[in-house]
């Protein structure tokens, strides 16, 4: 079946659809190249298909999910790109959605910013029994990626994303709002987290820090602007894919997102876990979005005396290894880390919260302080030795560099 793949009102090419798969089968006309998602590339008027492809499957419920293939087998259909075409593949994250080739449909008449959806795709990925009445599949439930279980709620009208944790112990809900917490403190850009309780486990809270005019375009698309060459590191490849695209100020916030991740020992900072905002309107770039989802971190799939060890850690989106990243922070002359005296307080006082029986007891709670402790100390050092010497290898280098930026998938754990 023929589709136009829209950018708000923006006509921008017209599809041809799988209705099975929901994969695109043939990209028959592109009508606006500017307006295709960051990445696609356009040679000779024939737009890559096998990029947008890429951009339409990633951008729809990972196939691995924790439920997904109970929630498929209830929604009737094949593979969750299906589901994206049963709601026209609306997100809170972007302005791009489809619609048929003669629909008369319109951004303002469909879109999640401001028109209600179904919870129905919600509680069947949370576990709902299938009811007896049909379910109504248009929601950004749809459209919201990663392995953790997840839904979009809305409060007193504001959208919210409720997040969960993995096995086996669901604690990345409690670490998202300790290290908003800590980012807080330090004061770096950031979505604000708050933990929730809903049938004996934890879930994470966040507004949408998006709108109908601003999207989100993850990092790893702006990496498929440029072809990497072999001597070029993961990192400078980033930046200067930014700088191409007209992007400033990105190493600033790079330094920021890189210590933060030390010292919370984040293993998940892929290529999508961090990005850009675009004015969907007029397509400027308004610079690096807060830093969110940060949850996979202070060991939360490790045992108390694996995180006093600091055992097993790894290490996104640059390098394998944190220090070998810290390398890469250009400057430190924003940082106070006085913000951080008595973090270990407030880390108690999160992490103590009602478990209902989770396994959060002294013991992780204790581990877990000292070791941001101990990073806190050890970065204050790193800083104190960088003064005064030239570092061996830097932005430029590619020794430790990352080579395959996926997520973590926790059903693997």
């Amino acid at each position: 079946m023929k589709y136009i793949l829209m950018h708000k009102n923006a006509e921008t090419a017209l599809l041809e659809l799988n209705e099975t798969t929901g994969w695109i089968q043939k990209i028959r006309e592109v009508y606006a190249p500017m307006h295709l998602p960051i990445g696609v590339t356009v040679r000779k008027g024939v737009a890559d298909r096998a990029a947008l492809n890429t951009w339409w499957t990633d951008r729809t419920i990972p196939a691995y999910r924790i439920g997904m293939r109970d929630a498929l087998e209830a929604f009737g259909a094949e593979t969750p790109a299906v589901l994206s075409m049963r709601c026209h593949g609306l997100s809170l994250s972007d302005a791009y959605w489809i619609k048929a080739e003669r629909s008369e449909m319109r951004w303002e008449d469909v879109n999640f910013f401001r028109r209600p959806f179904s919870d129905d795709v919600g509680d069947v990925l949370f576990g709902a029994r299938k009811s007896d009445h049909p379910l109504d599949l248009v929601s950004p439930d749809n459209t919201t990626d990663g392995f953790l279980k997840k839904r979009w709620i809305v409060k007193e009208g504001k959208r919210y994303l409720m997040k969960g944790g993995s096995y086996p112990f669901f604690l990345q809900p409690f670490y998202e709002v300790v290290a908003s917490e800590i980012m807080a403190r330090l004061k770096l850009p950031h979505v604000p987290y708050t933990l929730i309780w809903s049938e004996g486990k934890p879930y994470s809270l966040c507004e949408d820090f998006l709108d109908e005019n601003t999207e989100l375009i993850p990092a790893w698309r702006v990496m498929m602007t440029q072809k990497k060459s072999n001597g070029t590191s993961v990192y400078q490849h980033f930046v200067n894919c930014c700088e191409s695209l007209g992007i400033g100020n990105v190493t600033a916030f790079l330094d920021r997102m890189i210590t933060l991740d030390y010292i919370i020992a984040n293993e998940d900072r892929h290529f999508n876990n961090f990005g850009l905002l675009r004015n969907a309107e007029t397509l400027a770039w308004l610079g690096m979005a807060p830093i969110y989802d940060s949850g996979s971190c202070l060991g939360y799939d490790k045992s108390p005396a694996d995180i006093r060890l600091e055992k097993g850690i790894i290490c996104k989106p640059f390098k394998n290894h944190h220090t070998e990243q810290l390398r890469l922070v250009q400057s430190f002359d924003w940082l106070d880390l006085s913000g951080l005296d008595g973090i270990e307080y407030a880390i108690k006082e999160i992490l103590l919260q009602d478990t209902d029986g989770i396994g959060m007891d002294a013991e992780r709670v204790n581990a877990v302080t000292r070791s941001v402790r101990r990073r806190i100390e050890r970065l204050e050092s790193f800083i104190r030795t960088r003064r005064t010497e030239v570092l061996s290898h830097g932005e430029t280098s590619t020794v430790d560099d990352v080579e395959k930026n996926v997520a973590e998938n926790y059903l693997r754990k």
